[in-house]
């Protein structure tokens, strides 16, 4: 059997009795820091032989793992916090286990993704969750107006040392009237949630070093009928100016700039016309 134990993702109250349990019965324990899960398993008396697993180890560890648990050896894997494989390692563990006939078995329990969500005040019956935005500016102001027109809430997470700058690039794409979440230290003594418009969430950020802490979940909210109608009616009136001086591909892209709207749909309606 394949355990996949979710871990606090700060108090260390937050972990299940079913999955102190199974982390003190199983053979192995796999954890993405075998140094930082260490507080987490001497906290709760767990004496279980632990390795790690990782981005960097896993796929050249995974047949041995998966031929020692068919060999009968019962594993638990866990990450650094939350629930492993949610932007964590583990996915490639997971897929050869289930191909070989390994069961595999989830003991849920504590995630930044659904925390956050489930007190950000922002809709959460539809949304959709990218993991970590891109590193560079250009590919990150390009995921974030490739989920401008939304029309369900988008989830990202980000670094403490990008947190600035991503904000930033929010405003810039996004406006001055979306309503997001930024949340950081979830369940620690710290513990930040902040619903606002982007303004005052990068003056929030500006005003002291120590509000770029932590690691945060971003919550973008779907964009507004009225939003939407300004952008179509934008789109309107820009794409056949652009069509009569270059191709559909070309003023699709150009149209995507202006307007924030997605460039696939642009280059539909471009060539519709």
């Amino acid at each position: 059997m394949l355990y996949i134990i979710a871990t606090p993702i700060g108090n260390l109250e937050d972990i299940s009795f079913r999955a102190i349990d199974t982390l003190k019965s199983v053979d192995v324990i796999l954890a993405e820091d075998t140094r930082h899960s260490k507080k987490l398993l001497s906290h709760y008396g767990i004496s279980t032989p632990v390795q790690s697993l990782h981005e960097h180890n896993e796929a050249k560890k995974t047949a041995d793992l998966v031929g020692s648990l068919l060999s009968g050896r019962g594993m638990a894997l866990i990450s650094d916090a939350g629930t492993p494989l949610i932007s964590d390692p583990g996915y490639v563990l997971v897929r050869e286990a289930k191909k070989a006939g390994v069961k595999v078995s989830p003991i849920p329990g504590p995630s930044a993704l659904t925390s956050a969500i489930s007190a950000s005040g922002i809709a959460s019956d539809s949304f959709t969750f990218y993991g970590f935005l891109p590193s560079k500016q250009g590919a990150r102001v390009k995921a974030i107006r490739a989920i401008s027109h939304s029309k369900e809430t988008v989830i990202f997470y980000e670094s403490p040392k990008r947190i600035l700058a991503s904000a930033v690039d929010f405003r810039s794409v996004l406006g001055d009237d979306r309503v997001v979440c930024f949340a950081k230290e979830l369940t620690k003594s710290f513990e930040t949630i902040i619903t606002a418009t982007l303004p005052d969430i990068v003056d929030y950020l500006e005003s002291q070093q120590d509000h770029q802490r932590g690691e945060f979940v971003i919550l973008i909210s779907a964009i507004d009928k009225n939003s939407k109608v300004k952008g179509e009616e934008q789109l309107d009136k820009i794409l056949p100016i652009l069509l009569s001086e270059m191709g559909a591909s070309k003023a699709s892209k150009i149209a995507a700039k202006i307007t924030g709207i997605d460039k696939k749909y642009c280059y539909q309606r471009a060539i519709d016309l």
